[in-house]
Parts: C-alpha cells; sequence; structure tokens
C-alpha cells in the first residue's frame, strides 16, 4: 500500500464513521433506536473502574480509530474481492459490517460492560429495531465509504 493509498483510506475512513454517526443519530427521528457508539465504548472501558476514568471522548475516539480500521480492512483485503461499483461494494461492506457486529462486536462489548445485548441483539427490548437501525448505519458507511475512495481514486488496481 502506497503511501498516498494509505491517507487516503484513512480519511475516507473518517468521512465514512462521521456519516455513520449522523445517520445513528438522526434515525431516532424515525423511531429506530438512537445509537451512539462512542457513549457504549467510553462506558465499557470505565466498567471496571470505581470512577469515570475514561470521558466520552476517549470512547468517541475508539469509535473513529475503528472506522479507520475498518476502511483499511476494506482496502487491503476485500476490496479486490467484492464485485461491482462503488455502491454495490458499499452496499454489500455495509451488510458485512452489520452482521459481524449484531453477531460478534455487539455482544462482546456488552458483556464487558457488564450487561449483554445477545447474538443479534435478541436480549434487547427491540431486537428487530436494533438489527435495523445497526444495518442503516452501516449501509451509511460502507456507502460513503466507497464513494469517497473512489472519490480519491482508490481502486482495486492501486493495491
Amino acid at each position: 500500500m502506497s503511501t498516498r493509498v494509505f491517507w487516503r483510506t484513512i480519511i475516507a475512513g473518517l468521512f465514512a464513521t462521521f456519516t455513520m454517526t449522523m445517520i445513528a443519530f438522526l434515525q431516532a427521528g424515525l423511531g429506530l433506536p438512537l445509537i451512539d457508539i462512542g457513549y457504549f465504548l467510553a462506558e465499557t472501558f470505565n466498567h471496571i473502574h470505581q470512577s469515570e476514568v475514561y470521558s466520552i471522548l476517549w470512547g468517541n475516539a475508539a469509535y473513529m480509530i475503528i472506522g479507520i480500521i475498518l476502511a483499511l480492512i476494506w482496502v487491503v483485503f476485500l476490496q479486490q474481492w467484492i464485485p461491482g461499483n462503488w455502491a454495490i461494494q458499499g452496499f454489500i461492506y455495509g451488510i458485512l459490517i452489520s452482521l459481524v457486529a449484531a453477531l460478534v462486536v455487539s455482544p462482546l462489548v456488552s458483556q464487558a460492560a457488564g450487561d449483554t445485548f445477545g447474538i443479534f441483539y435478541s436480549k434487547t427490548w427491540f431486537p428487530g429495531r436494533m438489527l435495523l437501525a445497526g444495518l442503516v448505519m452501516h449501509l451509511g458507511y460502507g456507502l460513503m465509504l466507497t464513494l469517497c475512495l473512489k472519490y480519491a481514486d482508490i481502486e482495486k488496481e492501486d493495491e
């Protein structure tokens, strides 16, 4: 990976993560749950301490870094294997991220925070709406990421 591809991927990851964050907050207006991932992460970090050692700033920093890592994973490992134009690729990546989040990441993070969402949010009050909310957020991330990478001229051949 060239330096140019690396930095453009990081910037695309930041834009995609910001887009996902805005979708997470705005979808509450559509009756879906408001999902504040930065808050969830900060609460998870603080769970093992007697007091709040980590502020929301640390949770949001971790969230942005995860978004960058997901962008790098896409460019380095997955982009070359997923067919289609940027929109199809973004759609597929968004679905893939949403499945991994609902099956593995959310249950582990919630368990680390002292509670459990369950696999596919089965132990929440509204698992269907949580699945839909997560899917909408991650579709936004995937589509914005692949659009930014297309605009930044990061194509499969650049690998």
